[in-house]
């Protein structure tokens, strides 16, 4: 009888050992365990869209067995956005986009998120603003335009990302240097609408990331008449700078891919890692070239500290 009960004991524990090996599953490696889910601030079409759904599908390569899922979120010229970023779960399943607007919608009482609530993986993207007018202009130079605004006070239509945002400072700071005046008209879901507006000539001109326009340059329908960066645009060699032209202005968009702060370090290594390489690669760099974009490389602690540079630099900007 004790030999029985012993045998059963043994059985029954065998089988408890069995049925516990086969329940456990090995559960996958960062980034593989979960999607991740990426919050675009502004709408589809534009190029801060383009470049993330660029960059995630270079990444979701780049991290096998992971799967980025993009979200758009425009409302409030991306406020809504970068606000419910922040305040999501710093666990390495939630990224975002943030653009430089988070560098200027503190210093102008829109919001009160700022840079310090996230940290970087990459900046994919920093692109200066561009004079971009109708094809039918009757101005085709940088001068030849101050001069007809000036005669024209007012009249002239600028679209713009939205009031207080990026493209509208870019025209607010041309009308201090040349002493002009514009007619300013948001477009605050993103430059997709902006090229919409001035392919359908509701407005005359914009001043705004000349890559979601390429299509329209290149096909003669709108041109662009100056450029505000340091050197010429790749895309563009012909068309000067804002610099050259004695006028040293320099504003440029950058969005870049964040976590929430508190994200722990170990994901956020990974994820930096994958972006570097990503960010270096010919196809990367081909793939942005195709849409107009000028790539850029800006990884980690480098985007981090571009990001606190141009806050400093709009806290001071915006105040006058």
């Amino acid at each position: 009888m004790k030999k029985l009960i012993t045998l059963l004991m043994l059985t029954a524990m065998l089988l408890g050992v069995a049925g516990c090996g086969g329940s456990t599953e090995k559960k996958a490696a960062y980034p593989a365990d979960g999607d991740i889910t990426v919050i675009i601030p502004k709408a589809p079409g534009g190029g801060t869209d383009t470049s993330a759904r660029g960059l995630i599908s270079f990444l979701q390569k780049e991290l096998k067995g992971s799967k980025f899922v993009p979200v758009n979120k425009p409302d409030g010229g991306g406020i809504t956005g970068m606000v419910e970023l922040s305040k999501a779960k710093p666990d390495g399943h939630t990224l975002g986009m943030v653009t430089v607007e988070l560098a200027m919608f503190p210093h102008q009482g829109k919001a009160t998120v700022t840079n310090r609530e996230f940290v970087s993986v990459c900046a994919p993207i920093a692109a200066p603003a561009a004079l971009i007018v109708t094809k039918e202009a009757p101005y085709n130079t940088l001068d030849e335009f101050v001069k007809y605004a000036k005669e024209n006070s007012g009249k002239i239509s600028m679209g713009n990302s939205g009031t207080g945002a990026i493209w509208h400072i870019a025209a607010l700071n041309f009308e201090k240097e040349f002493d002009v005046k514009f007619k300013h008209v948001p477009y605050p879901k993103g430059s997709a609408d902006i090229a919409a507006a001035l392919a359908g000539k509701h407005i005359e001109a914009t001043l705004a990331d000349p890559s979601v326009f390429k299509s329209q340059i290149d096909a003669g329908t709108l041109k662009i008449l100056a450029v505000m960066a340091d050197t010429r645009s790749e895309f563009y060699p012909k068309v000067p700078t804002f610099k050259e032209l004695g006028h040293p202005m320099a504003i440029r968009a950058w969005a870049a891919l964040v976590a929430p702060k508190g994200t722990p370090k170990e994901k956020l290594d990974v994820l930096r890692k994958a972006a570097e390489k990503v960010c270096n690669s010919k196809e990367f760099k081909d793939y942005f070239k195709k849409q107009g974009i000028d790539p850029t490389a800006i990884i980690g602690d480098a985007c981090d500290k571009m990001m606190a540079d141009d806050d400093a630099m709009y806290a001071k900007f915006l105040k006058k």
